[in-house]
This record gives structure tokens, sequence and C-alpha cells, in this order.
């Protein structure tokens, strides 16, 4: 059996012979161990120094073993306690199970157990750390990072939406953020315990929108082999996050508005009304009222999702936060990738603040963790970014007018397709061209994607 990693043991007997025998063998498995002789230094120690696995007696001068478990389980409960005696019985042993104990150990000790139990306590405590680790590693990748006046002023209106149910439009351009303020939202609403539920209106098919929605009972429809549940179903008592609002069909944007209206639906191929509590929130790199003069948005549906408007700033318009981004993605792909965090050098960093990021706080991100995995140094020098300069093209130097054309479409396009994560066919739709075009003048310009 491999021995565990290292951890602090600490041993509370009164009995210096046991006292003596466990630290011999838990030292010679390589753990550091602290000794107590009483409940009462016990508790001092867990104050100091908060051991990872306690090895307690049950019956000791001054507070008893018990007694001593409850301190312990008061002032640091994540602690791993075995309990031992030698004149143990059921009542004791469910006793200090309710207290929190992990195990019972009897007197006389079987040293081979003892390295046993300590192990898989140790082995406990381990995963249990490395738990809450990838936990705070996942909320940190949706934290807001930021203290530009716009983003402060944002946090304050997100405190204050959170705490009503009304319902909320985030406007941003692609890669802003949009979904953080969305969970951000979720997390501090009296539905953070219930599920948040998100739904990519662009990315599911018009024809499948309804089922994903609302559900559909089994054969339904070509390919529904069984029922399932939709999202609103799925997002009952909790928060429903509707990406990319614009996107959705009109068809589905007239199902969604009945259900909002009347907050019950029906599965596709179902009869069934079904009930559900869900808050709504919408978001959009779209305007919205431009949509509706276009006839692609249904302006009852934007009155009631926009009960409040939320408007998430460009990265170009708050490039003081960009050092905090960049060593908040560097704090989280170090651990991503259990490396050493690295640095930027000053003049990467200038690089970087100076570059207007068309696809905002994802395309920061992205470069920042291609950095971290490419990089084998500690700090990462400007030479690797000399792509970042921001070049305004000087159009008057173009001989003729044609020269000037193709350089501005080149840039315009170029700069949609970023903000649009390099997705063709939904920077032909904001473009108002075929797919079939924009990828013709993709190619004719020498424009390179990805």
């Amino acid at each position: 059996m491999p021995k565990p990693s290292k951890a602090t043991i600490l041993v509370v007997d009164d009995e210096e012979s046991i006292l003596d025998a466990l630290s011999g063998i838990l030292e010679d498995e390589g753990h550091e161990v602290l000794t107590a002789s009483s409940g009462e230094k016990a508790l001092e120690y867990i104050t100091g120094t908060s051991p990872d696995v306690v090895l307690l007696d049950v019956w000791l001068p001054g507070i008893d073993g018990l007694e001593t478990l409850k301190g312990i389980r008061e002032k640091n409960a994540n602690v791993c306690v075995i309990m031992i005696s030698g004149h143990s019985n059921i009542e004791t042993a469910v006793h200090a199970t309710r207290l929190g104990a992990y195990d019972f150990l009897e007197k006389p000790l079987s040293l081979e157990k003892v390295v046993i139990i300590v192990r898989r306590a140790v082995e406990k405590q381990n995963l249990e750390k490395e738990n809450i680790e990838l936990k705070t590693t996942f909320s940190r990748q949706w934290e807001i990072v930021g203290t530009n006046p716009k983003i402060t002023e944002l946090e304050d209106k997100i405190r204050k939406a959170a705490i009503s149910q009304g319902r909320v439009v985030i406007f941003g351009e692609s890669g802003t953020g949009k979904e953080l303020v969305a969970r951000a939202l979720h997390s501090s609403s009296d539905r953070k315990e219930k599920s948040f539920i998100e739904v990519n209106c662009a990315a599911i098919p018009h024809e499948l929108i309804e089922s994903e929605l609302f559900g559909h009972e089994k054969g339904s429809f070509t390919g529904a082999f069984e029922s399932k549940k939709g999202k609103f179903e799925l997002a009952d008592e909790g928060t429903l996050f509707l990406d990319e609002i614009g996107d959705m069909s009109l068809a589905a944007q007239a199902k969604l508005l009945r259900v909002l209206e009347t907050q019950e639906f029906q599965k596709v191929g179902g009869s069934k009304k079904i009930k559900v509590d869900v808050r709504i929130i919408a978001a959009t790199n779209k305007d919205l009222e431009e949509e509706i003069k276009k006839a692609s948005f249904r302006e009852d549906l934007y009155f009631r999702l926009n009960v409040i408007p939320l408007h998430v700033p460009p990265l170009r318009e708050r490039k003081d936060d960009i050092p905090l981004l960049v060593d908040h993605f560097l704090n989280i792909f170090a651990r991503q990738y259990g490396q050493k965090t690295k640095k930027m050098s000053r003049a990467t960093m200038e690089s970087l603040i100076n570059y207007d990021w068309p696809g905002n706080v994802r395309e920061l991100k992205n470069t920042i963790e291609r950095f971290v995995i490419m990089n084998p140094s500690d700090t990462i020098d400007a030479r690797e970014v000399p792509s970042f300069k921001s070049v305004k093209t000087d159009y008057s130097s173009f001989r003729t007018l044609r020269e000037a054309r193709d350089q501005f479409e080149k840039d315009f396009i170029l700069k949609k397709l970023q903000e649009n994560s390099y997705n063709v066919s939904k920077t032909a739709e904001e473009l108002e061209i075929e797919r079939s075009n924009l990828h013709r003048k993709i190619k004719s310009l020498g424009i390179e994607t990805p």
C-alpha cells in the first residue's frame, strides 16, 4: 500500500506510553505529530495549528473526549477526528458519531489498524481540500473583475436587481461577460440554492427550440424516442438564462411570451399543463429596438422581458481593468494547469492595454490561456505579442477608391468576425448578407480565420 501524503496529526491521550507508540508509528508514515495529554490542551492546538486528523481518547482528565470532540467541531468543522477508548460501548460510539467523529478505535490498539484508518482519514481530507479548491476555482471563473466606474456601477445595479423577482435583459457586445452578470444575479438572489439553467438561443436550430425550452413527449416528432424535460421545467424555482435572445425565432418568441404571461406551458406533443416558478434573465448583443423596427423581434416580448436593463461595457471602454483581469486569468490558469503563476513584463502589459480587444474579455482570456500553455518561462515577454500593436488604417494613402474600399471591407468584416468569435453564420446575419457571399469575401479579401 502506498504511503499517504504528509499530514499533521494530533494525538490526545493521558497515557504516555500510547502517545509515544502512536507518535512513533505515525512519524514513520511521514506525518508531523503533535501530542496532548488533556482535552484542554487539545483545544489549544486546534485553535493555533489546525491539524488534519485528531486521534482522541474518550476518557481524559478534566473535560472528557466527547466534550473535547464537541469543542473541536465548533472550532474547526473540517478536522477529521478518530475516537479511541478502552471502555467503548455502542452508546458512546453512536454519540461520538453524531458529534462528528470519523471513526472509532478500541484499546488495546492494533498499530496496523491505526495506520490504515489514519491513511483513510488523510485521503478523505485531501479529497475534501481538492473539492474545495475546485469549487473555488469554478466560482472564480464567474467572478466579475474590475474597478472601473462603469463596472462598479454595474455591480451596484446587480445587487439591487438580484433581490427582486424582476426580469432582466443584459445588453453588451459578444465576449463582454453577460453570462457572468446573469450568474451574479442568480447567486445573489433568494433562488441561489436552486438551479441556474442556461439556453443559448443562437446555438439551437429554430425547429428544436420549442422542445428545448418546454420539453417533449415520447413519439411527438421524429427522433423523440423518450420523454424529455425542457429547460423551463428544469429551472423551476430557479433561474432560466436565455442567452442571445435576439436570435430566437418569431414562432418561439410567441410561445415564450405566453409562458411569461401564465407561468405554465405544455410539452411538445403533450396535453397536460405544467406550472412553473422561474425567473427569466435574457442577454443579447443586438439592439432589440432596431430588431423590433426590422420586425425580427416582438415588441410585446421586449417589454415583458426588459423590466430591468443592464448594460455591460466593452473592454475598450475600461482598459484600466486590463491589468486586474490579466492577473485574475493568470491565477486561474496556473491552478487549472498545475503551474506556477506567470508574470507579465511591463512591455507586454502595455501591449495588452494598447490593443482594442474587439472580442472583449473573452478574447483577453483566451489570449492569456494561450500564453500560459505555450510560454515555458515564468515571465511573458512582449516579443511574443507583436500583433497587439493597434494600427489604424490611413485610407487616404490608397491610390484608388477600389483599393481603399477593399481595405475597409477587410477591416470591417474582420472586426465583425472577431466580435462574433469567428462564427460566419452569425456574422453574415449581422451584416445582412448571405453566408455564401460572406465566405467568398473572406477568401477574396485574404482574411485569415482560426
